[in-house]
Formats: C-alpha cells, structure tokens, sequence
C-alpha cells in the first residue's frame, strides 16, 4: 500500500513538473494571444475605438433639447444718488440705500428643430467612424500576427542556423586537430596549419555572431509581446520537414477575392467613401435655413423692494417661448467653399480605395511570386547540399591521408556551408510566404 501511494506521488510530481515545463515554452499561437491583449500599439486602438463609441452618443444627444440653469447676484453701490428707482420684475423699487443686493434665477431650453439634416448626417458618421474604429483595431490585430509570425520563423531560421555553425566549427576543429597530426608527422605544411586554425577562427566568429542575431530576433520578439527583456522566455522549436516546405500553395487570384471581402482595410476604405459622402451632404446644410425653439423662465429679487424674497420671486416670475430662423443670404462663400472642399476630398478617398486594392493585389501576388520561388529554390539547394556534403566526405577523407591539400579542402567545405545556408533561406522563406497566403485568404495562422 505504501509502495503504491509513494509511485502514484511521484507520477504526479513528474506530471506537475512536465506541467510546468511546458507552461514556459512559449508557442506561437500563445505569443500572438499574449500580444493581443498586452501590445500597447494595440491597446491604443481600442482607446481610439471606445473614443469614437463617445462621439456616437453625443451625436445622438445633440437631437434633444438643451437645458440649463444661471443665477445672476449683483452688489450696486450709489455712493452719491440720495434716491434710486429700480426696475425689479414688475415693481418699481424707490430706495434711499447707497447699497442695494440684486439676484436673478432663470431656467433656458434650446432645441433646434431643423438644420439641413446636418445632425442626422453627423449621427450616420459618427457610426461610420466608429465602424472604421473597430476595423482599425483588427488590422492592428492583423499587423501584429503577421509581424509575430515573421519573428517566430525569423527565430527558427536563426535558431537552425547557430545549430549548423556549432556543427562547422566541431567539423573544423576535428580537422584542425587531424591538422596538427599530419603536421607533426610533416605531411602538413605549418602555412598550411595556420590556415586550419585561421578557418576556426573564423567558424567561431559565425557562431557568434549566429547566437547574436539570435538574441535580437528574442528581443524583438519579446518587444512586440510587452515583455521586458530581461525576463526568460524559451520559445517551441518546431522541426518543420519537407512536406511542409513543399505544401501546395493556394492561388493568388482566389486569395486577392477572398482578401478583397474579409480584410479590415478593405472594409475601412469602403466605410471611409462613406463618410466621406456623408461630409458633402453635411457641407450642403449650410445652403439651408436653421428653425430653432428656445423657452425660459426667470425671476429676480432686489434687497430695497418692501416684499420678502419669496414674493418678489413670484411677483417677477416671468416665462418666454420664442422660435428662430435663421436664413443663409450671403456667408462670404463659406457654403460654397465647404461643399466644393468636401466633394474634393470624397474624389481623393475614392482614388484612395483603389490605391488601396491595388496594394493588396501586389502584397499578395508579391507573396505568391516569393513563396513559389522559395519553394524551387528549396529543391535545387537540396539537391546541391547532397552533392556538396558527399563531395566534402570524400575531400576530407582524402584529406585526412595525405592526398588532398588545404585548399581543396576548405573550397569544399565553404561550400557545403553554404548550400546549408541556401536551404534552410528558402526553406523558412516558403514556410512564411505560404503561411502569410493562408491568412490573407481568411485562414488562422498555423505552422
């Protein structure tokens, strides 16, 4: 029973521990979660959003009436009439004070009635802001999940770099010691010798500066998270074979329509012509006549009349309801001018949309271009590095005995680095492309 209690409580301290290790590896699904709700850039667009939801409720609330309340208290000194006559309400106040205290109280209301539909126009915009409000929040969304994406397979690549460079430089420091061997038996040259540390040399300095490149691409990576730099963070290291490399890609003309119906800036464009439309109509209000409603009611009180103050309150209560209009003749040209500058701007945004679509057809077919040539590339640096890697055995084996020199050797080897360097380009190139194609065609982003 005891043996029993104690494997059944390392099972679950091992699987609490696997737990928490995996709580740490960050993938990319959870750094584009994490960004969305931490990044700040994007955070701010949701200000933007929730400011332009403001703006739709005060267009609203410009539909009803004002209202307000003033009060009015004056101290007048007459330091040298021995006998005033004020007017207070509907009495005739006679007063031999030098010094007297006045007060008025009033309660107004305004409403305009109509104003050349300029307030509808202005509710019917405010929405259309705030629409453009939310769309500009998800291509900021969009913008974060592409750029995340091109770090994380940014960081896969570097990462596969340091990992050819740390093979190199074993591989030379293996030959440098068989270098030294050959030396000290005087079938090496010490020229020849040099060289091999030389290349060493050189294969370290890569390493280096592999990891470095590394390290920024962690930094950026952490930078677009909100997370501080110092603060550990290992990301999951995806093996990404050829069948992913070689995934069929999607046609870019179905993209570009399926782009054309689901993408925000799109869909913003549209919502901008829109708005745009709606500011010449609310130019034209200018041409029309304003009706207005205003009403009131007041009183006031004076310290030298004989009545207290709640009969002065009541004797000079006094109610007012009147009707503006208010009728455009000649405003300087500001009409005209406002209406002719609104139209231009609407031709501006409509050019604008298209400028807008033909962008997203370039970025696509850009992609597509990108991601196909990737994916040949990728076929032909395989193809080499087979040839390379089995040409660089066969010199090195050879070299080893004594029958290839240094030059050979180190041509060779160049050259099966390089063809590494070649595939694992277009091998993370094709990746990206395709993975930017799916999801300018509606598709979540997946590796």
């Amino acid at each position: 029973m005891n043996k029993t209690f104690l494997v059944t409580l390392i099972s679950l301290f091992s699987a609490f521990s696997l737990m928490a290790e995996e709580s740490n590896v960050w993938s990319l699904n959870r750094c584009i979660d994490y960004a969305i709700k931490n990044n700040i850039k994007l955070q701010q667009s949701r200000l933007a959003y929730e400011q332009s939801d403001v703006d739709v409720k005060m267009a609203r609330a410009d539909m009803f009436p004002s209202l307000s309340f003033s009060t009015n208290h004056n101290v007048v000194n007459r330091p040298f009439d021995e006998n005033s006559n004020t007017v207070s309400g509907s009495e005739i106040i006679s007063s031999d004070r030098k010094t007297t205290y006045n007060g008025s109280y009033g309660i107004n209301a305004n409403w305009t009635v109509w104003n050349g539909n300029r307030r509808r126009n202005l509710i019917k915009q405010s929405k259309s802001e705030r629409e453009i409000a939310s769309l500009t929040v998800e291509e900021v969304e969009n913008q974060l999940k592409e750029q995340i994406t091109q770090l994380y397979i940014q960081i896969l690549y570097a990462n596969e770099a340091v990992k050819i460079n740390e093979n190199t430089l074993e591989v030379s420091k293996a030959t440098l010691l068989r270098g030294e061997e050959l030396y000290r038996a005087g079938s090496l040259s010490k020229v020849d010798l040099s060289q091999l540390e030389t290349e060493v040399a050189n294969d370290e300095y890569q390493l280096v500066m592999s990891k470095n490149a590394l390290r920024n691409y962690n930094l950026d990576l952490k930078q677009l998270l909100e997370i501080p730099g110092t603060t550990p963070m290992e990301l999951q290291i995806i093996e990404l074979d050829e069948s992913d490399v070689l995934s069929p890609l999607p046609n870019h003309e179905e993209i570009y329509l399926a782009a054309l119906q689901m993408r925000p800036e799109i869909k913003s464009g549209k919502l901008n012509i829109e708005s745009s439309k709606l500011d010449v109509a609310i130019a034209k209000s200018g041409y029309y006549p304003q009706i207005s409603i205003n009403a009131s009611t007041a009183s006031n009180t004076n310290s030298a009349s004989a009545d207290n103050w709640a009969m002065q309150m009541k004797h000079g209560w006094n109610n007012m309801v009147g009707i503006n209009l208010s009728l455009p003749l000649y405003d300087n040209r500001q009409a005209k001018s406002a209406k002719q500058k609104a139209e231009l701007q609407y031709n501006s945004i409509q050019m604008e949309m298209e400028n807008i679509q033909k962008e997203l057809y370039q970025t696509i077919e850009t992609m597509r271009l990108d991601a196909d040539n990737a994916q040949q590339q990728y076929i032909v640096a395989s193809s080499k590095l087979k040839s390379s890697k089995t040409s660089y055995d066969m010199i090195n084996e050879q070299f080893s005995l004594g029958m290839k020199n240094i030059v050979e050797l180190l041509t060779e080897k160049n050259n099966y680095l390089s063809a590494q360097q070649e595939v694992i380009q277009a091998k993370y190139m094709a990746i990206l492309e395709r993975v930017l194609l799916n999801f300018y065609a509606g598709n979540p982003i997946e590796l």
